[in-house]
């Protein structure tokens, strides 16, 4: 073990061709068999040759019995007992060859002769030998051993060539398993073997080979997922870097404006005690003005951190109505405080039975925002107008204004932190730059959204926020 841990194994797989193999192996078998086949059938041929040469010689002896019995003379006897099996002779009392057939002496003294003998002796003096002639034997074994090595090598090269092609079809299942591994290699990932039958050996290892597949597409989706999950949480953390880096600097900016503003006054009021009343007066009343809009600028920034961190929200189930009806108070309250702008509040919707599950205070705060922007970014003698309406899915509460607009290009990044169109507006006369950030997550929290609409006249912005099915009886939502 290396470090506390175990080593990997390889299996060392030998890669001659597995054709040749499996058709050399079979091929010996086969030999094998035939050369034990050919000697047996020798051997039991043989001794069933011999016993049947060894019968012939047995009834010619006694055939030769029953003919010296009945005195028939020595050459007839050996004319009527020779045959190609038997070989008939006489001779005399020393063993001399004394009379016989043309081919018999031939035939008694060549090679592989005289298997068995039988030897009778005659009135004359003279003796008759029976003889078994083996040579039949001999080439009846030497022809079947030719027969068998000629038909046997003829019938082990077909066999070698059946085994090839059919060891070549049998094996065409691993060539497609080969095909499918090149192909994947190649990066074409989606095929399969599918094999019809799982219980076989091919089957299994096809099968074997799609779980691998299945198992390392997985794991590299899985790979490629965590490292895309790993890419877009280092983007969004970058961005979220970027975006704090950002808030940071401009909430610096936006509260050195003030900051600098009330240590100016403090040190005037400090330096110069001697002051008019009126003059320390004024001097107070801009300090207070200016604390005031620094607190409001933190308030407001905590407010959205709060917002993005989770903020618990107090949700009840409101009809369009109820909505209006906020949205109403709202705009007479705008009414009050721009006295120059006409805001209107579009007729009372048919709720028709939808509502929306909705947090009132935080609703209010979202239109007092929507209509608190409009106002600033709308002149004198404009027109300012809410409406509430619905669709099969979301309540739709639209704040339009007469001002100069949205460009297309600002539709978003009027939504981020401290972000302000015009700049050259003087800072006393407009917000921080948080109010619509504010109203964004606040209808995201909802689970709706905020949206600046494109090509409307003047500025448009639309809140939607998804209806919650009213409860009918029998129906629990």
């Amino acid at each position: 073990m290396i470090g506390g841990r175990t080593p990997r194994r390889w299996a060392v797989l030998r890669a001659s061709s597995l054709r040749w193999r499996v058709t050399v192996v079979v091929i010996a078998v086969a030999t094998l068999l035939l050369v034990g086949v050919g000697i047996v059938v020798d051997v039991v041929l043989g001794q069933q040759l011999n016993h049947q040469l060894d019968a012939q010689l047995s009834v010619h002896a006694q055939r030769a019995t029953m003919l010296i019995q009945e005195g028939v003379p020595p050459d007839e006897l050996v004319h009527q007992l020779h045959d190609r099996a038997v070989l008939a002779e006489l001779r005399k009392a020393d063993g001399s060859p004394l009379f016989s057939e043309p081919y018999a002496q031939v035939s008694a003294s060549g090679p592989g002769a005289a298997a068995a003998r039988e030897v009778f002796q005659l009135p004359d003096g003279t003796q008759l030998v029976l003889t078994a002639d083996d040579r039949s034997v001999s080439n009846v074994q030497a022809q079947l051993r030719l027969l068998i090595v000629v038909v046997g090598g003829i019938g082990l090269v077909l066999a070698a060539i059946a085994m090839l092609v059919g060891v070549r079809a049998a094996l065409r299942p691993l060539d497609t398993m080969t095909g499918l591994a090149e192909a994947i290699t190649a990066g074409d990932r989606g095929h399969r073997l599918r094999p019809r039958d799982s219980r076989t050996e091919l089957g299994r290892t096809a099968t074997a080979f799609d779980t691998m597949l299945d198992a390392l597409e997985s794991a590299q989706a899985d790979t490629e997922a965590a490292a895309s999950a790993a890419r877009a949480a280092e983007a969004v953390a970058r961005r979220s870097e970027a975006t704090l880096r950002r808030f940071l600097a401009d909430a610096a900016h936006e509260l050195r404006t003030p900051l600098t503003g009330m240590q100016g006054l403090a040190e005037t009021l400090v330096r110069h005690p001697d002051l008019e009343l009126s003059r320390r007066e004024e001097l107070a009343t801009t300090m207070v003005r200016e604390t005031r809009r620094a607190t409001h600028l933190v308030a407001e920034m905590l407010e959205l951190a709060r917002i993005e961190g989770g903020l618990p929200l107090r949700l009840e189930p409101r009809d369009l109505g109820a909505l209006a009806a906020l949205a109403g108070q709202e705009t007479q309250r705008a009414q009050l405080l721009a006295p120059t702008l006409t805001v209107s509040l579009s007729p009372d919707p048919d709720p028709g039975g939808a509502e929306v599950h909705v947090d009132e205070g935080r609703i209010t705060q979202i239109v007092t925002n929507l209509l608190d922007n409009a106002r600033r970014h709308t002149p004198a003698g404009g027109t300012l107008g809410v409406t509430v309406e619905h669709n099969d899915i979301e309540a739709l509460l639209t704040v339009r204004d007469s001002g100069p607009g949205v460009p297309d290009g600002d539709r978003e990044r009027i939504f981020d932190r401290l972000v302000r169109l015009d700049d050259a507006r003087a800072r006393d006369s407009g917000g921080a730059g948080l109010g619509l950030p504010i109203a964004r997550a606040l209808a995201r929290a909802h689970g709706g959204d905020l949206t600046c609409l494109p090509g409307q006249p003047g500025g448009t912005f639309q809140l939607r926020l998804p209806l919650r099915p009213a409860a009918v009886p029998g129906h629990v939502t």
